[in-house]
């Protein structure tokens, strides 16, 4: 899942730049916590089944372990749940077509945001072909 929140990141971070439109900062802030709370009730879980002796790769568990596995299903439901605000935050960035700019990131949300000053962000939004003859210094 750790790669799965890196491909998150790397969508809300790059697709104002990409598009040219801002998506809506509240619900990517929903959709990172409903994943956030949603993985960690999937998995963690999964710690108390292994100590507990839960067997692996079979196809049927005993009922003692249904109150672990039935809080690792809420979690995953919320995972699925977080994806779907995640295709509605997409939906949504191209029919509001809000004009990015680059302050207005969720690094700028909590008081920071150093990206604005790197070489891509200083372009146009989004970026023109052959924006350099030469690779500036």
């Amino acid at each position: 899942m750790g790669a799965v929140f890196g491909l998150f990141s790397g969508f809300y971070f790059w697709i104002g730049k990409i598009t040219g439109y801002q998506y809506n900062i509240f619900l990517s802030q929903i959709q990172f916590w409903t994943l956030f709370i949603g993985v960690n009730l999937t998995f963690f879980p999964m710690h108390f089944l292994g100590l507990a002796g839960l067997p692996r790769r079979i196809p049927d568990f005993p009922d003692a372990y249904a109150g672990w596995n039935l809080i690792c299903s809420y979690g995953s439901l919320l995972s699925v749940f977080s994806a779907i605000i995640f295709l509605i935050i997409t939906i949504e960035l191209f029919v509001a077509k809000r004009p990015y700019l680059a302050t207005d990131t969720i690094g700028s949300f909590f008081g920071h945001n150093d990206s604005s000053h790197t070489l891509e962000f200083i372009l146009s939004n989004p970026p023109a072909f052959h924006s350099f003859n030469q690779l500036p210094y």
